[in-house]
């Protein structure tokens, strides 16, 4: 299996840091979508369905939809008045789910330029942008950034749908490879982790950096979306991102790792961990007699998250123990969504804080399991239910009417969960 299509958010990232409080200055917010078993949402603003002829202010009763948000975005989604209908047979168990759409959903074929970015300490992460479209698209055209779960990147299948229907409304796109994902090198002893936003920072700088005229978006998965509403939340007023979207977010950590290793989400675990181990043993001979309190026996044969976080991430990022990592990583406390998801479970979802924020909208589905939602249009091979909501939400942040970061004062930056 592969684990870096299922994009679990635990084990290379862990930061826990109070963003609710700071959400309140973003802003344009990223929505969050999550299946009904898993997940919480901030104040980012996440969206998940798939895309319909005409909008509707109201939502179908089988979708959770709430948030402070939801006056002022719920009218831009085009098809959340209708009932999420899971895929039959593939979409109604939560496990057949995750599986069939991570190994069976088609993978659209993207041609990559791929651009190795340094880091201020000496680290390197891939930007994958799509190849031609600096040459096909105006230097102002919006740009969204994405980030794959825990050890994904742009060639999972998730990510290359997205990344094709952003295309085709003239997106421009970049596929944010974390330190040994995707191909992406490892040059120092150190990979990346949920408590960890310095590389999304340098990123999002760089990107800015290189397209001053054009607006930034983000849409984050699983771990990637844990990383993503930290980074939001902790950039208070200054964060560039006009808007964001979270996808499947665990949310908080600690929740998260005491169901994932609970009956067939063992089988989940297994598979992240073999994947963590195999980037790991790629770059071993940078933790050579490397001492402290590294475990490099532990990490080399590690069978669960849990393991390779105790004996290499925790270590790296000055963490006292797993458990400490964790609940200080989750990206719940920068809040203050989905029932069957089996990695991100809905008890963990902030419902509370994303009422509370005026940027923020949630979205839970009935059903979805982990980074899948077969269904929609295009399911069962087709792309995620999530894309077109997605798109819905990024588009009204586009529109000229919409107020932009400059004209908003303390409101917070826009954000769906989903």
């Amino acid at each position: 299996m592969g684990g870096a299509s299922l994009g679990f958010a635990t084990p290379l990232s862990s930061e826990a840091h109070p963003l609710s409080s700071h959400l309140r200055h973003i802003t344009h917010f990223p929505v969050t979508l999550t299946p009904s078993t898993t997940s919480k949402y901030s104040t980012l603003r996440h969206i998940a369905a798939t895309p319909m002829p005409q909008s509707s202010g109201d939502h179908h009763p089988s979708l959770e939809v709430i948030g402070g948000g939801m006056d002022t975005f719920l009218p831009a989604f085009k098809t959340l008045h209708l009932p999420y209908v899971p895929y039959p047979f593939f979409g109604w168990n939560r496990h057949v789910e995750t599986i069939f759409a991570s190994f069976f959903r088609s993978l659209p074929d993207v041609r990559y330029r791929r651009e190795c970015l340094r880091t201020r300490d000496g680290g390197a992460v891939a930007l994958d942008w799509v190849s031609g479209d600096d040459r096909r698209l105006p230097s102002d055209s919006p740009i969204l950034i994405l980030l794959p779960g825990l050890t994904g990147g742009s060639g999972d299948t998730y990510v290359r749908h997205m990344l094709s229907r952003a295309r085709s409304k003239g997106w421009r796109v970049v596929v944010f490879n974390s330190r040994g994902c995707g191909g992406s090198p490892v040059t120092t002893p150190q990979f990346y982790s949920a408590s960890f936003l310095g590389d999304i920072s340098e990123v999002v700088e760089h990107v800015g950096k290189r397209y001053p005229r054009a607006k930034l978006y983000a849409v984050g998965w699983s771990l990637g979306a844990n990383i993503l509403v930290r980074y939001v939340g902790q950039g208070s007023k200054c964060c560039p991102l006009a808007g964001a979207v979270s996808l499947c977010n665990p949310f908080n950590l600690m929740i998260a790792d005491e169901d994932f290793r609970k009956g067939f989400n063992i089988v989940y675990d297994k598979a992240l961990a073999n994947s963590l181990c195999k980037i790991f043993k790629r770059h071993a001979l940078l933790f050579e007699d490397i001492g402290g309190e590294f475990n490099i026996p532990l990490v080399a044969n590690a069978q669960s998250v849990r393991e390779f976080d105790d004996g290499l991430t925790r270590v790296s990022f000055g963490f006292k123990s797993v458990d400490d990592y964790y609940s200080n990583s989750s990206s719940s406390d920068s809040i203050k969504l989905a029932e069957n998801d089996p990695i991100a479970p809905s008890r963990g979802i902030p419902r509370e804080d994303i009422q509370k924020n005026p940027n923020c909208m949630l979205i839970v589905t009935p059903k979805g399991g982990h980074l899948g939602w077969v269904a929609g249009r295009e399911a069962p091979f087709g792309a995620p239910w999530t894309d077109p909501i997605v798109m819905d939400f990024l588009e009204h942040l586009e529109q000229p009417s919409f107020s932009t970061p400059e004209d908003v004062n303390s409101t917070g930056l826009q954000h769906l969960e989903v």
